[in-house]
């Protein structure tokens, strides 16, 4: 009998391939990508800030189709995606007791839900979208 432990064979470029919860997870992790490309826009965008014409050429780059197209799917991503993932780790971040009792999870997710539609709500009041 051999003492050596088992190694389970794993590849190491698809393994979160083979399992939908792994899938799922790593399409979360991607996250870090378009938040470290809006950062560096970000930055950009403040540094152009320094002249009218450096601002005036940052307006016309991010007026491309790519860019539009880059900035819907990272909208969507973002507001769609992240949002329902998030709301619904929320119960385990912060779990509620109200004397003996734990508060479902339910009521915990539907009041993230309505926060996050009435501060909307309130964003699109002051921006004058309503």
């Amino acid at each position: 009998m051999s003492r050596q432990p088992y190694i389970r064979p794993m590849s190491k470029t698809t393994w979160y391939m083979r399992n939908g919860r792994y899938k799922v997870y790593m399409l979360r992790e991607m996250t870090c990508l378009l938040v470290g490309f809006y950062s560096f826009l970000v930055i950009f965008g403040l540094a152009a800030l320094s002249s009218a014409e450096r601002w005036n050429a940052f307006l016309a780059s991010q007026q491309n189709a790519a860019m539009i197209a880059f900035h819907g799917f990272a909208l969507i991503y973002f507001l769609i995606y992240q949002t329902f993932a998030w709301f619904e780790l929320a119960p385990k971040a912060m779990p509620l007791q109200i004397g003996e009792k734990k508060l479902s999870d339910s009521y915990i997710v539907i009041a993230h839900y309505i926060v996050w539609a009435v501060l909307s709500a309130f964003i699109f009041w002051l921006a004058g979208v309503f």
